[in-house]
């Protein structure tokens, strides 16, 4: 059943919905009589105020939410440093949030938030989110929101991304200009953004070098824990196996680089390794991991400005865009070219 709304209470009581709207304030301006038959219809109908109407309708809180995937990740991390840094340049208070990767808690978070009254929200996907009708209703509610990383483009909403294509284009390039024609790709659930986006990239990057799409080479993960292992096993047993693995996350690159050595493998003499990640330790690893690296806590900044803006200058706004910023490749040891390789 749709909730029940103010307007449905005053066509009920032959009421106008301002006089309905004061009495369940408790308005000194209603008769003692008439809120009496206002508060009962709505608890009989089980009513509840509609939060995001209330945050809309009071004063600024002057806070934002910030609710994504997880905390714990490099790139998150880094983000939320930016937003906060450009938040607090300009009055603002940010409240965190962590999905866990679970579209019931991305659910759960906004509801928190909005109940807080906050002034806006800045969202990035959980990887279970594949119908995102629940921000649509923000949107029409007219809650300022901004998404950035794993964003739905059918959401007329501004989104700030990093060029996912453009950096896989790179890393599958730079692993064929070694010699390598088997790289293995190691992605995340396919209905997110960013998992289409760098799974375009590879397929590019093959063909551009006239290497055949081979699916038998991609594998999706879950964010389950030691989740690479398995992923790893299978690769391997094909004939002939890879020569290259490509991953797409922190999570996955530790875990096939782990996976990779426990089975005595090795990079990059037998498969190079190459992966999307922000860890600021990757040239610590052994060996030194080559990287594609996100301008995360730039990303962070402009979600956060663009969020402002909207809050502040609601009738001026531009309107909703994506903004893309540019990925680095970092090339290290684990994907160096070997001489027997090199055509």
């Amino acid at each position: 059943m749709d909730p029940v709304t103010i307007k449905d209470i005053a066509h009920a009581l032959n009421l106008s919905t301002s006089t309905v709207s004061r009495a369940l304030r408790d308005s000194y301006e209603i008769s003692p009589e008439t809120k009496r038959l206002v508060m009962e219809y709505a608890e009989r109908l089980n009513y509840r105020p509609n939060p995001i109407a209330l945050s809309l309708k009071g004063s600024s809180s002057k806070a934002l939410a910030v609710i994504v995937p997880q905390i714990a990740n490099n790139f998150f991390s880094q983000a939320i440093n930016g937003i906060e840094a450009i938040a607090y340049n300009r009055g603002y208070h940010v409240i965190i949030f962590q999905t866990h990767e679970s579209y019931e808690r991305e659910l759960a978070n906004i509801q928190q938030a909005v109940s807080r009254r906050v002034d806006g929200l800045l969202l990035s996907l959980s990887s279970e989110t594949s119908n995102v009708s629940h921000l649509q209703a923000l949107i029409d509610q007219g809650m300022p929101l901004v998404l950035f990383d794993r964003v739905a483009a059918e959401l007329p909403v501004t989104q700030v991304v990093a060029d996912n294509f453009g950096g896989a284009y790179a890393a599958t390039s730079h692993l064929l200009q070694t010699g390598r024609r088997r790289i293995a790709h190691l992605t995340i659930p396919p209905y997110l953004s960013i998992t289409q986006e760098r799974l375009a990239g590879y397929r590019a990057a093959l063909e551009q070098y006239g290497v055949p799409f081979d699916e038998n080479l991609v594998r999706y993960g879950t964010f389950g824990p030691d989740e690479a292992g398995p992923l790893v096993d299978e690769l391997l047993a094909l004939s002939p196996p890879p020569d290259a693995f490509f991953t797409a996350s922190d999570r996955l690159a530790l875990g096939c680089l782990a996976a990779l050595r426990e089975r005595g493998v090795d990079i990059p003499g037998q498969v190079g390794l190459l992966s999307f990640t922000n860890s600021q330790s990757a040239h610590l690893l052994n060996p030194p991991l080559s990287t594609v690296t996100q301008p995360a806590q730039e990303i962070g900044q402009l979600a956060a400005e663009r969020l402002i803006e909207q809050i502040e200058r609601k009738h001026k706004s531009t309107g909703p865009s994506t903004m893309k910023l540019p990925t680095t490749l970092v090339v290290r040891e684990s994907s160096r070219a070997l001489p027997k390789l090199v055509s």
